[in-house]
């Protein structure tokens, strides 16, 4: 029985939504799965990953494959790289210590890049409703305006009209 770690998609069409499952590799895409270890959005700026680590690991270190996107979503969460280390400290390439050393500071660095990702894409969302809302006071200004022309044109048409009579 060949295990695989893979994408079961889910959500309405042309709005996807992920489940990361584990599940045998003759199972169909959205069939039965033997655990699910977490869910992936894509449509949200940045994506949205949330994976159980210890089981994503585990199942890994009992030699589950994962498909080319759920390793680049194992990749983003740091479940390979923490297995990487894992294996150099077997091999006593590296102590423990050395090993969640190096973990915590790629971690770190991880999220303070997308921490400042989040920002850029807030600061980008703020401009453009600052800007919409600047349009948006324009046109009102316009609109105005001529309304204030045509009660004037109309204040003057009835006062000639009152003159004629």
């Amino acid at each position: 029985m060949a295990l695989r770690i893979r994408l079961q998609r889910h959500g309405r069409r042309n709005r996807p939504f992920y489940h990361v499952v584990v599940a045998e590799s003759r199972a169909p895409r959205d069939g039965k799965f033997v655990e699910r270890l977490g869910y992936y959005d894509p449509l949200t700026q940045p994506a949205t990953i949330e994976i159980n680590f210890e089981r994503a690991l585990y199942w890994l270190n009992v030699g589950a494959q994962p498909t080319e996107t759920a390793k680049a979503l194992l990749s983003a969460k740091g479940v390979l790289y923490r297995r990487h280390l894992d294996i150099g400290v077997k091999k006593g390439a590296l102590t423990q210590e050395q090993a969640d050393a190096k973990f915590n500071e790629w971690v770190a660095k991880k999220e303070a890049k997308l921490n400042e990702l989040k920002k850029k894409y807030e600061e980008a969302k703020r401009k453009k409703q600052e800007e919409r809302l600047k349009l948006e006071q324009k046109v009102r200004e316009e609109r105005a305006k001529k309304l204030a022309e045509k009660a004037s044109e109309k204040a003057e048409s009835t006062e000639n009209t009152s003159e004629n009579e």
